[in-house]
């Protein structure tokens, strides 16, 4: 099982696919990682040689931020936000939608089940 950037990459899916995997890696960074490091498109990862991962790995090192660095900075930036108390910020503290999204009847991933209010029933 090869691993890049601390996350295990499954075998058998093509190296694209599998790159995806990485936290901060998408479709478009995992087709120009394969073409940095010359790796074909359909190769799966059980076909690469140690080499050709140790040179994805490397090229990930060098050129992206990825996994837990990437999580930390989000993290900071939400944390500065916050500190600044700008409205974003008290969006995030109060755990309500930041992009500017309804909230008088949407929203519940974000705010949580509905809480019964007693006597609304008309």
């Amino acid at each position: 099982m090869a691993r890049i950037a601390g996350v295990n990459i499954p075998t058998a899916k093509r190296v694209v696919i599998a790159l995806q995997y990485i936290h901060g890696i998408g479709p478009q960074v995992a087709h120009s990682i394969c073409e940095a490091v010359n790796i074909d498109l359909t190769r799966r990862v059980n076909e690469l040689s140690d080499a050709e991962v140790l040179a994805i790995r490397e090229h990930i090192d060098a050129n992206f931020t990825v996994e837990g660095d990437l999580r930390r900075e989000v993290q900071m930036n939400v944390k500065r936000l916050m500190d600044l108390g700008c409205y974003r910020g008290l969006r995030h503290r109060r755990n309500l939608p930041v992009r500017g999204q309804r909230t008088h009847t949407n929203a519940r991933t974000r705010k949580g089940p509905a809480k019964a209010i007693a006597g609304k029933k008309k």
